[in-house]
């Protein structure tokens, strides 16, 4: 029988508080960092020139839009 047990060992409550803290950082640096792309994306739209000559088929999309920054 095993009598070395210990409440604050690491298979205890202590690597149970341990995991509980990694996994909520975790997820803390992950939304601000989703936080951060996104207001990156909202600033950095696109704005299209010359909407009537844009065909259904054969035009370049590439050549109809201008990065507005």
């Amino acid at each position: 029988m095993n009598e070395n047990r210990s409440v604050f060992a690491l298979d205890g409550i202590t690597g149970m508080l341990i995991a509980t803290v990694l996994l909520l950082s975790i997820l803390v640096g992950l939304t601000i960092w989703g936080v951060g792309v996104q207001n990156a994306s909202a600033s950095n739209f696109y704005d299209i020139k010359d909407e009537a000559s844009i065909k259904m088929f054969g035009s370049k999309q590439a050549d109809h839009v201008v990065n507005a920054k």
